[in-house]
């Protein structure tokens, strides 16, 4: 499997950040991700998505993603321009619904204690190696089994089925 090498600036996040600050549920009738990106942590942290820049990365403390299963929170997350979660633990369905849209979550409570708001991280997604390049410090995530960093790299499961398809035609 491909190295996936990921890098972005940190956002720092407590506990139990629900699927309903991630996405506020008035925002549920979009459907574009583009759109709900606008909407992302607004209700967090107000200006959020402006300090957002592409590769971004956001981590947070135990049982990120919580709430509602709505699908609306990963993709927003992934659309405003995050490239990996960290967290000590996530929510179990939004762990799914985020490796089904390709948003790749990594659990390492060792990365939370560590890392600061604003530290650069780099993320090697095939062997869950996390290295906060501002501090000089490493830690080591569970990588993925290979079929989930297929979906991730594929870009969700949708894309992985098409391509798992293709390539078993005649």
């Amino acid at each position: 499997m491909d190295n996936m090498k990921l890098k972005g600036k940190v956002h720092k996040f407590g506990a139990d950040v629900n699927t309903d600050v991630i996405i506020p549920a008035r925002y549920l009738n979009i459907s574009e991700p583009k759109e709900l990106a606008r909407h992302c942590m607004e209700d967090i942290e107000s200006g959020f998505v402006a300090r957002v820049e592409p590769g971004d990365i956001i981590v947070a403390a135990t049982n990120f993603g919580c709430g509602s299963s709505r699908e609306h929170a990963p993709l927003a997350i992934k659309a405003c321009g995050i490239s990996c979660v960290i967290a000590q633990s996530f929510a179990r369905i939004f762990f799914r619904n985020a490796i089904n849209i390709g948003l790749p979550l990594l659990e390492c409570p060792e990365a939370l204690s560590e890392t600061e708001a604003g530290d650069t991280l780099e993320v090697d997604l095939s062997g869950g190696e996390i290295t906060n390049i501002s501090k000089d410090r490493t830690f080591i995530a569970r990588p993925y089994p290979e079929f989930m960093m297929g979906i991730i790299t594929a870009g969700g499961l949708v894309e992985y089925t098409r391509s798992k398809l293709r390539r078993n035609r005649v």
